[in-house]
């Protein structure tokens, strides 16, 4: 959930999603050993990597994000049209984004739970429950770094811009708490 969200590492992530996270943030692999998922129980490891973001694409200063918590387990559910992927994320995760001139930093709790639908375009459309972390170019939010947190959805179109809707949203500005 939250790799696609962070960032266009991320649409390039094309459906990392949680890490999915996605979100102006890149995220590859992590090379930690990932949490165990319950044998047999459809649910696979998907980790997060550590991220870098350059000053001015998300916050006015460069930021570094890792995660210092990550038990999130994704699972493939059935398509729901042709040329369309279908995945569940939930489970524990914690980033930590650091302002990399000051060495500030801030432990988001993003451990909110999402169903994404990824199509071959490489858009993306996230129906969220609880927080995310969501790193914004263009779109419905002003450019930055935010912890989203609510009953949402995300529709991230193919070049990338985030719309950010529902009945109940929270935004918490990350580059402001860093800044």
């Amino acid at each position: 959930m939250r790799k696609s969200v962070l960032g266009t590492a991320a649409t390039a992530f094309g459906t990392t999603c949680v890490t999915v996270l996605a979100l102006g943030l890149g995220t590859a692999p992590a090379t930690a050993a990932p949490p165990a998922a319950p044998q047999g129980s459809g649910w696979e490891p998907a980790p997060s990597a550590p991220w870098d973001v350059p000053a001015g694409e998300r916050c006015a200063f460069a930021v570094h994000g890792e995660p210092i918590v990550d038990e999130v387990v994704s699972r493939e559910l059935p398509p729901p049209a042709e040329g369309v992927t279908r995945t569940a994320y939930k489970g524990d995760l914690v980033i930590r984004v650091t302002n990399k001139e000051t060495g500030a930093h801030y432990d988001a709790d993003v451990s909110g739970t999402a169903l994404v639908d990824a199509y071959a375009s490489g858009a993306q459309f996230w129906r969220v429950l609880g927080p995310v972390l969501v790193g914004v170019g263009e779109g419905s939010l002003p450019r930055g770094l935010y912890v989203v947190d609510g009953a949402y959805t995300i529709d991230i179109g193919p070049t990338g811009t985030k719309t950010v809707a529902g009945p109940a949203v929270r935004t918490d500005s990350i580059c402001a708490r860093i800044g």
